[in-house]
């Protein structure tokens, strides 16, 4: 089974600009899984712009990936939230040099995270070359666990496109 065309064509979409653009991309996701990496990887040429990504799981995960990052860590670092979604965008972009990033953390279900969130939550942000970061929470209403794997991915792709078209 291939991806869904929900995150390839919004990825393609964005493959393409930065390519035209000469600018590159990092990605630091969470409950996604993986699926925006995926997602932009699967455009032919992808290493003209990705510089790399990484799935950060737990507080652990994020020290040791972003921890040399000369990005403020918030403290303490709540997953599935606006401040850790903000901090992940910018961290992963600073660390790998890249002009854009975009990253996503949530809980996808069947059952809430431990901080208290419902399945279907979380939160997606983009960092951008001139330092400035924007978020957006996403709230599906479900509990089946791909199913919010792919909106979360489609949330962080849509968020950066948005970006990507209204810059420059």
């Amino acid at each position: 089974m291939g991806l869904p065309a929900t995150l390839t064509r919004p990825a393609h979409d964005i493959a393409r600009r930065l390519v035209a653009r000469g600018e590159t991309l990092a990605v630091c996701e969470s409950s996604a899984g993986g699926l925006i990496s995926a997602s932009l990887l699967s455009y032919p040429g992808a290493s003209k712009f990705f510089l790399g990504g990484t799935v950060i799981y737990t507080p652990q995960g994020s020290k040791a990936q972003l921890g040399s990052s000369p990005v403020p860590r918030p403290d303490p670092v709540r997953g599935a939230s606006e401040p850790c979604a903000r901090y992940l965008a910018a961290a992963v972009r600073e660390q790998l040099g890249a002009a854009w990033a975009v990253s996503e953390t949530g809980a996808t279900g069947p059952s809430g995270n431990p901080y208290g969130d419902p399945p279907g939550h979380a939160w997606v942000a983009v960092a951008s070359h001139d330092g400035s970061v924007a978020a957006r929470n996403v709230l599906t209403g479900g509990d089946d666990r791909e199913a919010n794997m792919v909106a979360f991915a489609a949330a962080g792709l849509a968020l950066l496109l948005a970006h990507l078209s209204a810059c420059c």
